[in-house]
């Protein structure tokens, strides 16, 4: 009896390490773009609040929460989790989000993104975005494995991931890399919360700027990096979050992609809070309102969530 409750034990860790393994998907099936060898490696910190960053991204990878088969309704999000372009807040701002999108029948798909590195990619500013218009493309490719619908893809990021998420739904026509091929890198919605925006010197997050473009960007860097500047018709429907009192990413960033799109008659709703800061993840500690039930109605209101 011992020896079976071992054996059962073993068949159910083993079992548990599979599934863990198969909710990894390497972006890149081959050759990583914009890669070369160096001695980079990834660091994994996790905090004293649990929440794991990750630095020094080398090998960019889906982490794939799939939606309950019960409630499942062929949406699917990809998330961003932000953390200035220096490094992932991915438990706050990836895990614990993913989590909530399959409450929602959403399969959801963590964005572990690479970070400008000057050491690693021989062209720091096109890293991240490559590997945002690789997950949309991967996804799209295989929706059928997925069990979602090829033209229900969403992009939800925070802060830089924001500004991640916001430059792949204003970047698409002409995507980067080497071979594109035919598929469509554009999302089908966006979520920004609590976006960098702008890069313009008095309201971008200058980290990120910096990390992102360096220290002296060109202006045509700025222009083509600032996404309010590139926003057009076809810019995907887009919800947004900010609070008033955000230090880190002033909420004028937000107020300028709402403006924009506004201006390009792109369907947008938009929710500010007084009070919050910045890097609050799923809940605002200054307000019992639940922007994430905000969200579900705006997702349901537009069709997302039924199946």
């Amino acid at each position: 009896m011992k020896i079976l409750l071992l054996s059962l034990l073993a068949a159910a860790l083993l079992a548990a390490a599979t599934a863990q393994a198969q909710r990894r998907l390497p972006l890149y099936s081959g050759v990583i773009p914009n890669a070369t060898p160096s001695a980079v490696q990834e660091i994994t910190e996790k905090g004293s609040d649990g929440n794991e960053r990750v630095r020094q991204v080398v090998q960019p990878e889906l982490v794939v929460y799939r939606a309950p088969l019960d409630k499942a309704n062929g949406t699917a999000v990809i998330i961003c989790p932000g953390g200035g372009y220096e490094s992932l807040s991915i438990t706050k701002e990836g895990y614990q989000v993913a989590e909530r999108l399959n409450e929602m029948g959403i399969t959801a798909f963590v964005l572990k993104y690479r970070l400008p590195n000057d050491a690693a990619q021989p062209d720091k500013t096109q890293a991240p975005l490559l590997d945002a218009q690789q997950a949309v493309r991967l996804v799209r490719e295989q929706a059928a494995k997925f069990n979602v619908q090829p033209n229900r893809i969403g992009m939800l990021g925070f802060s830089a991931g924001g500004h991640l998420a916001a430059s792949a739904g204003t970047h698409f026509i002409d995507p980067l890399g080497p071979n594109p091929g035919n598929t469509s890198v554009r999302p089908d919605f966006l979520m920004l919360i609590y976006p960098v925006i702008t890069l313009t010197d008095s309201l971008t997050h200058a980290g990120s700027r910096t990390r992102l473009l360096g220290p002296t960007p060109s202006a045509e860097q700025l222009r083509q990096y600032s996404a309010e500047l590139q926003v057009s018709d076809r810019t995907p429907p887009t919800f947004l979050v900010h609070a008033q009192d955000d230090k880190s990413v002033p909420v004028q960033n937000s107020l300028l992609f709402y403006q924009a799109c506004l201006h390009h008659r792109v369907p947008t709703e938009m929710h500010l809070y007084a009070k919050g800061g910045h890097g609050f993840g799923l809940r605002n500690p200054t307000t019992p309102d639940d922007w994430m039930e905000r969200l579900r109605n705006w997702l349901d209101a537009n069709g997302w969530l039924t199946r």
